[in-house]
């Protein structure tokens, strides 16, 4: 990536009105990608650019920011080695959906980013409404929290509020308009497990603080780094990579295509069938 590239996304805080991601702090923009396999250094270094033109100052404010044309063939854009990092884990208490939904959505994303609360309160609904509750999708959270000491507590309590069944709720909690503006202090975090109907205060409060809480943060920032993830929303969609809050109509051409391909053997559909038993 070019030295321009790397400057251009290290000013300003993101504004909820635009369709971009959030830029990471300098401590993220540190982290390295990690090799996962050629596809994926490929992916990543695709991943990187598209993430910065999403964020220079003069990207135009549409959906053009996503890293794949969803509107182009099917298979453009799509890295089987990315598909593969979906857990399918029935037990997962970060995911919503059937483990052996033909098409899965990872999002990385940090509870201080406006264009990722954007996406949970404007398009995530919707998707949910029509793709989750049919069996079709499923979504993976992985949190990738990269503007500091407030993030990273913010996804301890999200996964310690997941202990007690309570992650989305304290997701749709800690999102709601205005939140993140209070901050995300120990009490506020509190606060807000108590809203999402978090039942132990002091389990969720010893969970937070725990050392499996950051284990499960660190790995879920990990992988964000490994794929190339620069900026807040990123998601994967069976292996297509998007960058930003994207218009519902983005999402559904992906979630629309990334079905039609699982319908093919050897496809995402195919390998869910062994993965979710």
């Amino acid at each position: 990536m070019s030295k321009s590239m790397s400057t251009s996304t290290s000013t300003s805080k993101p504004s909820p009105k635009s369709n971009k991601p959030g830029r990471p702090n300098k401590a993220a923009k540190s982290r390295k990608p990690l090799v996962y396999g050629a596809g994926i250094v490929v992916a990543a270094a695709l991943f990187g650019y598209v993430s910065y033109r999403a964020t220079a100052p003069d990207s135009p404010d549409s959906g053009s920011s996503a890293v794949a044309d969803v509107t182009a063939e099917p298979d453009a854009g799509v890295y089987p080695e990315l598909a593969k990092l979906a857990r399918r884990d029935a037990g997962d208490k970060l995911a919503q959906g059937r483990a052996d939904a033909p098409v899965v959505l990872i999002e990385y994303a940090d509870f201080k980013c406006g264009y990722c609360a954007k996406f949970a309160r404007d398009t995530e609904p919707a998707l949910v409404k029509k793709y989750v509750d049919n069996g079709t999708l499923r979504i993976e959270w992985r949190n990738f929290p990269i503007f500091g000491a407030e993030s990273e507590a913010a996804a301890r309590a999200s996964w310690a509020a997941g202990q007690q069944g309570r992650f989305w709720q304290f997701h749709s909690a800690a999102y709601a308009e205005g939140v993140k503006e209070k901050g995300f202090g120990k009490d506020r975090l509190k606060a807000l497990a108590q809203q999402a109907g978090v039942a132990d205060l002091d389990r969720f409060q010893a969970d937070a603080d725990g050392a499996a809480a950051a284990a499960a943060v660190s790995k879920d920032q990990e992988q964000g780094y490994g794929i190339g993830a620069t900026s807040t929303p990123s998601f994967l969609i069976n292996g297509r990579p998007i960058a930003g809050a994207q218009s519902t109509q983005t999402f559904d051409q992906a979630i629309e295509q990334a079905a039609e391909r699982a319908k093919k053997p050897g496809n995402a559909g195919e390998d869910a069938k062994g993965a979710a038993k």
